[in-house]
């Protein structure tokens, strides 16, 4: 998917501190737009949205600034919120022979207009709080003279704005470095920064606005970001409804879900291809599922195998020929949700994985059971005698069908047995190992967490989703996305696509169902039913 090419209002690009650092040289440097007019006009953006935000009353202002350019932006605020009338206490926090250039120049401009600098923060009550200690580029636990500072401020009762973020938050990974200050609006310039929208940085953020200081897409000089969110309604794609199309037009999916002690798995993954549009669902799953999939869901059709008999004696010749028909009726296949690792799913999933061609969605259990391949195949590798190959069907595979398209949806467990790593390893470096992760298998990815990632083999560009709440951590949550996945593949959509519209409109149903049920109370079939209302806002682009 080229992002570039018709790209979406709504879209939004999020940097690293490495691609901001270097937007910001190619932007004065290579632009030649002097470095003291974007602190100025950043501040500028700040006081407009403060006053947006708060209005007009008789506030206090308390300033408290670092050295860097952060802390000269943070002096600017001050100094234009003066000139309104406020009254204003400004601190900067260390030595002023380690300020930069602008900051130093900003301290000059105090000193003119007759304000004093404080080294620390006095005594008072403040009605708002700068927080303009550090900025993007802070990759150290906060200690001493700055961590008081910050600690200081998050015991005021005075609304909180960080200046482009929160002094203590990592701006690519959003993690806390030692303590940060919890704000109640941030203004970040030019662009956002993945750390604001990873936990726990985005839950110390606030309310984020991206104000445009003069730092913009030119600036890239042909290196555009890797990471990408979509924002509107408008961004995702849905197929295009043929009006002369028939149930063969919009899809066939083959479903491979439930078990014998499972059954809600395969309704709610199902029920979800059929709502993203699908035309024809089929589910493969065990005999003792079949009487409730007939009541509440009679539009699908069904293939059931005994899973008993099966560990006795395997699939039947009669299974086995109804498997291979219904591959080939369909149009692609989500493998996973609720089959267990027994013997049947594991011939299930080596099925779908090396006798067929099909695109492929694979969740859940059937990740699991990937992964046991997967270490089977490594401690091969890492026992095999010097003369002796080891063998892993899965990459062999892959090299074989280099065209077919795979899509994984794991969790954070999940991914960690896929990826060797342990969990709190994997959420550190959700940016960096999902995209490894693709490449290595040669799939797409999609990391599901609080913020889930999107990596595809070989790409440049990360999908990073925003849109979701805290109350899609319920069970079912994940078999949704799943069958959504699939209800676009179903209906031709690339894959690539397929994978990142279907998380962000999964995101946004969870959303309006929040808004419905309340993030505490709602459930997976909620999601659900918020289906025809996204359909509406992508369709009229109306806001979620």
């Amino acid at each position: 998917m080229d992002r570039e090419k018709g790209r979406g209002i709504g879209v939004k690009y999020l940097v690293t501190q490495a691609e901001m650092k270097q937007y910001d040289n190619n932007t004065i440097n290579r632009l030649k737009m002097p470095s003291i007019v974007l602190m100025e006009r950043a501040a500028l953006v700040t006081v407009r949205q403060l006053g947006k935000e708060l209005g007009r009353g008789a506030y206090r202002v308390l300033v408290v600034s670092g050295c860097g350019n952060n802390g000269g932006d943070g002096l600017a605020v001050g100094r234009l919120l003066m000139l309104e009338g406020y009254p204003v206490d400004f601190v900067l926090l260390g030595s002023r022979e380690t300020c930069s250039k602008e900051t130093a120049l900003q301290t000059e401009i105090l000193e003119q207009y007759g304000c004093t600098l404080f080294d620390r923060i006095p005594e008072g009550e403040y009605d708002i709080v700068i927080d303009a200690i550090f900025g993007v580029g802070l990759s150290r636990e906060i200690e001493g003279i700055y961590r008081d500072a910050v600690c200081a401020i998050n015991r005021m009762n005075g609304y909180v704005c960080a200046v482009d973020i929160p002094s203590g938050v990592h701006a690519d990974t959003g993690q806390i470095l030692g303590c940060a200050v919890k704000a109640d609006l941030t203004v970040t310039y030019g662009f956002y920064k993945v750390g604001q929208f990873l936990y726990p940085g985005a839950a110390y953020c606030g309310k984020i606005i991206c104000g445009q200081m003069g730092i913009d897409e030119h600036g890239f000089c042909g290196q555009p970001p890797r990471f990408y969110t979509y924002t509107s309604p408008e961004d995702a794609r849905l197929p295009v409804r043929r009006p002369d199309g028939n149930k063969g037009t919009f899809g066939k999916a083959l479903v491979i879900a439930g078990s014998g002690t499972i059954c809600g798995a395969a309704l709610l993954a199902a029920r979800s291809v059929f709502r993203m549009g699908a035309g024809m669902v089929r589910i493969v799953t065990a005999r003792q599922n079949k009487e409730t999939l007939q009541q509440t869901l009679p539009e699908a059709m069904l293939t059931l195998y005994d899973a008993e008999q099966w560990m006795e004696s395997g699939p039947d010749e009669g299974f086995r020929a109804a498997f291979r028909e219904a591959c080939g009726w369909a149009d692609c296949i989500l493998i996973g949700p609720g089959i267990g690792t027994g013997k049947a799913a594991e011939w299930l999933l080596n099925q779908c994985l090396y006798e067929s061609g099909l695109p492929l969605v694979i969740d859940a259990d059937g990740l699991n059971l990937l992964a046991a391949q997967t270490a089977e195949a490594m401690h091969t590798v890492q026992t095999a005698d010097a003369d002796r190959e080891p063998v892993n069907n899965f990459m062999r595979q892959r090299k074989q069908q280099p065209e077919r398209k795979m899509i994984l949806t794991p969790h954070l467990g999940e991914f960690s047995r896929l990826s060797g790593c342990e969990i709190p390893e994997a959420a550190r470096n959700l940016t960096v190992y999902p995209q490894v992760l693709a490449d290595r298998l040669d799939c797409i990815v999609v990391c599901k967490d609080a913020r889930t990632i999107v990596a595809c083999p070989g790409k440049t560009e990360t999908y990073l989703n925003t849109s979701g709440n805290g109350g899609m951590a319920t069970a079912g949550s994940g078999d949704v996305l799943a069958g959504m996945i699939t209800g676009l593949l179903a209906q031709g959509m690339e894959a690539e696509e397929a994978a990142v519209c279907g998380v962000f409109l999964h995101g946004m149903a969870g959303d309006m169902a929040a808004g419905v049920h309340g993030e505490r109370s709602m459930t997976a079939t909620d999601i659900i039913g918020q289906f025809p209302k996204v359909f509406r806002a992508v369709e009229e682009g109306e806001t979620a």
